[in-house]
């Protein structure tokens, strides 16, 4: 049952599937993003984060992350 209901599972099948695709969708563009920043910038962003524990870069790449989730959810309710 979902939220109650009875769901017959040919019926929830395309659903799972395509919210898998769009799952693999948004991170790949998430990876994409991440690379062209990593690209974009003079200095190593793995090392800003994991080493010199960079807060403003941590928020700098959240606000990427969070901008393109938006774009991303924004493009697949249409």
């Amino acid at each position: 049952t979902v939220c109650g209901m009875i769901v017959p599972f040919r019926e929830l099948l395309p659903v799972l599937v395509t919210t898998l695709l769009f799952v693999l969708l948004g991170l790949v563009i998430f990876a994409l993003a991440y690379k062209v920043i990593d690209k974009v910038t003079p200095f190593s962003v793995r090392k800003e984060l994991e080493e010199d524990h960079n807060v403003a870069m941590a928020i700098v790449i959240g606000s990427v992350i969070l901008g393109t989730a938006l774009i991303i959810a924004a493009a697949i309710h249409g």
